[in-house]
């Protein structure tokens, strides 16, 4: 599984944390998205946990991975999908919650990122998860992406 940190580096066990959120915000979202980036010869994905804390903002913890670079775009977006789609696996059998994966895929055909969505929505959805794409909820992929760069 991935090593997962709060946004001061500190590590994080995202079983122990999510039980805490939904302990103390029993109302919580929880949002799984990855983003990535190539950079140099690199590419760095980053996959975030985003608890939706009702009106009180959302709070999140985060994985990055670095890879020899990927060149080939939907290769390396299908590698966000799955990343996403395993956490959310593990953490579900780990911690019995609902999760939505948020992928940073756009609903826009315009955007060559369009043609992912039937698979990989189809895949989570077959999984029992609710999946957003853009744009629309993009809780865990805007936090992701922020991280990434």
């Amino acid at each position: 599984m991935l090593l997962f940190k709060d946004i001061n580096g500190n590590v994080v066990d995202p079983v122990k944390h999510t039980l805490e959120v939904i302990r103390n915000y029993p109302y919580a979202e929880i949002h799984i998205g990855t983003d990535s980036q190539n950079i140099n010869k690199e590419s760095r994905y980053t996959t975030v946990i985003a608890y939706r804390l009702g009106c009180r903002g959302v709070h999140y913890i985060l994985s990055k991975t670095h890879i020899n670079i990927i060149r080939d775009m939907w290769t390396r977006l299908w590698k966000e999908a799955e990343l996403s789609i395993d956490t959310a696996e593990w953490l579900t059998k780990k911690v019995s919650v609902k999760i939505q994966i948020d992928m940073d895929y756009n609903s826009d055909e315009s955007f060559k990122s369009h043609k992912l969505i039937s698979a990989a929505k189809g895949w989570a959805n077959s999984l029992g998860y609710k999946v957003n794409v853009k744009p629309n909820n993009q809780i865990a992929t805007r936090a992701a992406d922020y991280h990434c760069k």
